[in-house]
Formats: structure tokens, C-alpha cells, sequence
């Protein structure tokens, strides 16, 4: 009876590390997770901190970014090529965008493959996300709003469901 107890205590609280990995130490929010780029430029950090040197510069406001690591103020950030750093946390931002990665995806009235298509949007275009079922997104870009197909997307985990 005792081991079985000691295998039960072991078991949960392995649970329980694993859950708290899904969670972002600093905020609690669950990791990964995207955000967009709040600032218009973001200096890419190698580390943590303002002492460590700067890789690179982000410098297209609201590109999406994913959230892998807190420490502190700073959130460590990758982006769709998977080149990411060290990003103080008052840069970015917790509205949602998605980049577009297929050419002239069509952006429909409605989320279903028949259904009007209202524009086409270019890849690389940043289009602000709203909703997102299984396989659509509603996304608003270019004064148009619309459906677009989840899987030309990046930015929005393939079965994340968004309200």
C-alpha cells in the first residue's frame, strides 16, 4: 500500500511539473503563445537584459511573434523563420496578428471554401486576427475583413481555437 501511495505522489506531482511548463513562470500565461510587436522598432536581445548584446531589430510593428521563455521583463520571442532573442515585454503586445504565407490567399465573406471572396491578400502581409474555428481565421487586414484558410497563416497554432 505504501509504494502504491509513493507511485501516486510521484505520478501527480510529475503532473504537476509538466502542467507548470505549460505556464509562463513570470505571468502564468500558458507557454508557448503568440503576441504581436507593439513597438515600431524592438531591439533582439542574446540574453535577458540590457547588458547583453543586441542581434538584431525588429522593425515592422504588430509582426507576430511566439512567446517561448519569460525571465523577468523580458520574454524570449521567435518569429516565423524561428529567428528570435530576447525581447523586453513593453514591446510587445497581447493583440493577435497572424502573416500571411501563401500568395494571394483569398480572404472570404464567410469561413467556408465556396463562399464570396471579398480580397487576396499577399504573403507577408500582417493581418489582424479576431476569431479562429478549426480551419478558418477571421482576419481584418487592408480595410477589408474576412475568412482565410488557418493553414496559410503563421502566427496561430494549428488547433489553437480562438474566440
Amino acid at each position: 500500500m505504501r509504494r502504491l501511495v509513493m507511485a501516486f505522489l510521484v505520478a501527480a506531482l510529475g503532473a504537476a511539473a509538466v502542467a507548470a511548463q505549460d505556464r509562463g513562470p513570470e505571468t502564468g500565461l500558458p507557454m508557448p503563445r503568440y503576441v504581436s510587436l507593439k513597438a515600431p522598432e524592438a531591439n533582439v536581445r542574446r540574453g535577458p537584459s540590457l547588458t547583453h548584446r543586441i542581434d538584431w531589430v525588429y522593425k515592422r510593428r504588430g509582426m507576430p511573434l511566439r512567446i517561448t521563455a519569460e525571465f523577468g521583463h523580458w520574454r524570449r520571442v521567435e518569429d516565423r523563420d524561428g529567428a528570435g532573442g530576447w525581447v523586453h515585454y513593453s514591446l510587445l503586445s497581447g493583440v493577435r496578428t497572424v502573416l500571411v504565407e501563401q500568395d494571394l490567399l483569398d480572404l472570404h465573406a464567410r469561413p467556408e471554401p465556396g463562399a464570396m471572396v471579398i480580397a487576396r491578400l499577399e504573403t507577408g502581409v500582417i493581418a489582424r486576427l479576431s476569431e479562429c474555428s478549426p480551419a478558418w481565421c477571421a482576419l481584418s487586414a487592408g480595410g477589408h475583413d474576412g475568412w482565410a484558410q488557418k493553414a496559410a497563416l503563421w502566427g496561430v497554432g494549428a488547433e489553437e481555437i480562438v474566440d
